[in-house]
C-alpha cells in the first residue's frame, strides 16, 4: 500500500497547464529527490501534495483515501511543507515556535523546542530574538524547527538549504536523514546534483509540467 498516490493529476491556472497527467506512488519511508528546471512545476507538485491547491483533473490519495474525504487542515498536519523562502510572523522566534502548539490547543512544551534548537545548533537565547534580526539561514532553520515540532508523516522540503552555508547544510541534511531513518517520508526539491543523490532512494524528474522519470537509486 502506498502512502500517497497521484492518479492522472493535472493542474491548470489561467488556462495554462502547469502540471500534466501526473501519476506517481509515494511509499512509506521514501526519500525522494525532486529535480527539474526552474518553472517546471516542482513547487506546484508540492502544493498539491499538501492540499494548498487542488487538482484540476485527476485524484490524490493519502493512505488510499481520496483527498476530498479529508479535512485539509488535518491533511496538512500529516503532510508538512517547508518553503524555500521562510515565512516568519509576529515579532520573535518564540512567537513562531509556540504557533504549532496554539493551533492544536496544546500547552507549549519548551523541552521539545529547546531540543530542536539544540539539534540545529541554536541555543535557547534565540527564543527572544526578533525575527527581523535573523539572517536568511537562521530564518530557514527556525522555519524548519517550527515544521518539525509535531512530526509529520510526509515532509516536503523546497530547497531548504539554499540559504545555508556548508556547515549548516550538513546539520540540516543529517537531521532530515535521521527523520527518514525513523520512518518519515521525505520529498526534497533540490538543484544540487550531489545533494539529490546523497540520501535519496528515488529521484523524481519533472520537466515542462510532466513526470519525466522516476529513478530508483541503487
Amino acid at each position: 500500500m502506498s502512502l500517497m498516490e497521484f492518479k492522472n493529476v493535472s493542474y491548470i491556472k489561467n488556462n495554462k497547464a502547469i502540471l500534466k497527467d501526473i501519476s506517481i506512488k509515494i511509499d512509506y519511508s521514501d526519500f525522494i529527490s525532486v529535480i527539474g528546471p526552474s518553472g517546471s512545476g516542482k513547487s506546484t507538485f508540492f502544493r498539491l501534495c499538501c492540499q494548498l491547491i487542488n487538482p484540476s483533473y485527476g485524484n490524490i490519495f493519502y493512505k488510499e483515501i481520496p483527498y476530498t474525504e479529508y479535512d485539509p487542515i488535518e491533511w496538512r498536519r500529516q503532510v508538512a511543507y517547508c518553503l524555500q523562502t521562510p515565512s516568519l510572523f509576529e515579532s520573535t522566534v518564540m512567537d513562531n515556535l509556540k504557533f504549532p502548539f496554539s493551533i492544536r490547543n496544546k500547552k507549549v512544551d519548551l523541552k521539545i523546542i529547546k531540543k530542536l534548537l539544540e539539534d540545529f545548533k541554536m541555543n535557547a537565547g534565540y527564543l527572544s530574538r526578533s525575527i527581523n534580526d535573523l539572517s536568511g539561514g537562521e530564518k530557514q532553520r527556525i522555519s524548519l524547527i517550527r515544521t518539525l515540532i509535531f512530526t509529520p508523516k510526509i515532509l516536503l522540503l523546497d530547497e531548504v538549504t539554499s540559504a545555508l552555508d556548508e556547515k549548516n547544510t550538513f546539520i540540516v541534511e543529517s537531521i532530515i536523514k535521521s527523520l527518514n531513518e525513523k520512518g518519515i517520508t521525505i520529498l526534497w526539491i533540490t538543484h544540487n546534483p550531489e545533494q539529490s543523490k546523497r540520501y535519496a532512494n528515488k529521484i523524481l524528474s519533472i520537466e515542462n509540467g510532466k513526470l519525466k522519470s522516476l529513478e530508483v537509486v541503487k
